[in-house]
């Protein structure tokens, strides 16, 4: 749905977002994710501009739905700040983060795209199961998104050249952790080996369950 970004925008956008939820049967997302879309629109009304032209996606696979606003302006990107408690403004992204399975931002050549995505149903990995350390690491990659956006996204299922990006993003978090365990006066060479063990042993534990 195109829209131009203005606070009187956001009502009909989530009007929409109720009827487009209730014909997919996910009555019960309607409140979360209307709240979502509020704070993504307002966000682009605050810091791109009023009247800036932009859209509103909605897609889902049965298992979770994303919620996708474009806008032309790839400077802008959101960020989670800490605002104070009685602050006016600043807490949109944090309320998003806070209501959303996770989020992020990818930039494009000629507009970027804020997203978030909600479960809404069982999730699985290869293994049938959900896994809490790729949950936990995707939400780590999501938020270092934020901090240092790549030029795409690094969001699983993109192909080859979004694998590549995931796969640049995991060595920047990588580099950036050994670093910051130098200045701290760590071993990073002992952590490192001490990562590869226990990562062994889950992989071996897991073809013993």
């Amino acid at each position: 749905m195109a829209f131009t970004a203005h606070p009187e925008e956001v009502a009909r956008l989530r009007r929409a977002v109720g009827v487009h939820l209730a014909a997919w049967g996910l009555d019960d997302q309607v409140d979360t994710v209307q709240l979502c879309v509020s704070e993504l629109v307002s966000n682009i009304v605050t810091h791109v501009g009023a009247g800036t032209p932009a859209s509103l996606a909605l897609s889902t696979d049965g298992e979770r739905l994303r919620v996708e606003v474009h806008d032309p302006d790839t400077r802008a990107l959101p960020t989670l700040v800490d605002a104070e408690i009685d602050a006016e403004g600043g807490r949109g992204m944090a309320l998003v983060a806070a209501l959303a399975d996770r989020w992020g931002v990818q930039v494009c050549e000629d507009h970027k795209v804020t997203w978030c995505e909600m479960v809404t149903g069982p999730t699985s990995t290869a293994g049938g199961t959900v896994d809490p350390s790729v949950t936990r690491a995707e939400a780590l990659l999501n938020t270092y998104a934020t901090l240092r956006p790549p030029a795409l996204s690094h969001e699983p299922g993109l192909g080859r050249v979004g694998r590549a990006v995931a796969e640049e993003s995991v060595i920047d978090v990588i580099t950036d952790f050994l670093r910051w365990l130098r200045v701290r006066g760590c071993d990073a060479d002992e952590v490192l080996d001490r990562a590869q063990s226990r990562y062994e042993a889950t992989l071996s534990n897991s073809r013993q369950g």
